[in-house]
């Protein structure tokens, strides 16, 4: 669910947020759709690769946007995976974070924050942001 509702936030607020997905999403005839929607493919199987690769795309681009989706839309997660920290870090872009709040039915978003480098200090301002966020699946958040 959370793809199609981003997709029409975004429509809503008027700004080009892009994507990135497994690079079989983006073949004949499905590849055109998911280009024209903001997608660029990505070769997963690479992941140690995978966080330059994307840097790459934000230095190589005069505007890029860029949403992923969260931890813990398909299981429950206890801790968070780091690359988008270190996408934000290596291209130096802040991090936006947004969360749909499907308990009270609103999409809350935060102010562009600048990663210090102290991963800790940091990760405590993330989760502080989604601490009382009931995602669809609240028994997943």
């Amino acid at each position: 669910m959370d793809f199609p509702i981003a997709i029409l936030a975004r429509v809503s607020e008027g700004t080009m947020v892009h994507f990135i997905g497994k690079g079989s999403l983006f073949k004949f005839p499905l590849g055109y759709f998911f280009r024209a929607l903001g997608g660029t493919p990505v070769d997963r199987s690479k992941s140690n690769k995978l966080v330059d690769a994307v840097i790459d795309l934000f230095n190589s681009k005069e505007e890029f946007r860029l949403a992923l989706s969260p931890e813990g839309t398909r299981k429950k997660v206890t801790t968070w995976k780091t690359g988008f920290y270190y996408i934000a870090k290596g291209a130096n872009v802040p991090v936006v974070m947004a969360a749909f709040d499907f308990e009270n039915k609103k999409l809350k978003i935060s102010a562009p924050y600048d990663i210090t480098g102290d991963l800790e200090k940091d990760f405590e301002h993330f989760n502080l942001f989604y601490k009382n966020i009931k995602g669809r699946n609240p028994e997943l958040s």
